[in-house]
């Protein structure tokens, strides 16, 4: 086996690791050492914690079968984990939307529950994350999967077209939808103006 960058084979890029893993299969474990903590990240926001651990086991045993078809050409396989994870989740649909209202519902204790101001910034944020929440879990399933990659995941727009397998043009009209449902979802409600009194003092 050849290491494709100095310092070891540990430092060879996603693509390089995975050509390898054609003739050496056991190469196919740096693949998950690398990026297995990231999927499980994603899928336990998405669908919860239990659930992440079967769709982190199912991702990389689909991704080990089909290694033989990835492009090369893609040096991180980033994208493509993340599509295999998400095609996974789609398959616990209702446990992501559960998991979305469960966060909508929870709002935390203010830490300092005398302090007035503490208090108000405690609830004014308690209520947008449960607006925001709403919103999230009534976007459509692609709608959701472009915003949660490119907001949690930090994917860039290329990145998220190519693990959907969509045109860089849908991702950006996708993610035009969710700004306007977002900012509609924020203008119905109080916790809007809140915010704008709080961003305006100084």
């Amino acid at each position: 086996m050849t290491d494709s960058l100095p310092g070891g084979p540990e430092l060879a890029d996603d693509a390089t690791v995975i050509a390898e893993s054609l003739a050496e299969p056991d190469r196919f474990a740096v693949l998950f050492d690398r990026h297995a903590p990231l999927i499980h990240r994603y899928a336990g926001r998405r669908a919860g914690p239990q659930t992440a651990d079967d769709v982190v086991a199912e991702t990389f045993l689909a991704a080990f079968r089909r290694r033989a078809s990835y492009d090369l050409r893609y040096r991180d396989a980033r994208p493509w984990l993340y599509g295999i994870a998400t095609n996974l989740i789609s398959q616990h649909r209702r446990e992501e939307v559960r998991q979305v209202r469960i966060r909508q519902a929870a709002v935390p204790e203010p830490d300092h529950p005398g302090h007035g101001d503490q208090v108000a910034a405690d609830v004014t944020a308690g209520t947008m994350r449960g607006v925001l929440a709403a919103a999230l879990a009534g976007l459509s399933p692609g709608d959701r999967d472009v915003l949660l990659f490119i907001a949690w995941e930090q994917l860039t727009y290329d990145e998220t077209a190519q693990a959907l397998g969509i045109p860089v043009g849908t991702v950006r009209s996708r993610l035009n939808r969710v700004r306007g449902v977002v900012r509609a979802a924020l203008a119905d409600t109080a916790a809007a103006g809140t915010l704008r009194e709080i961003l305006s003092n100084d």
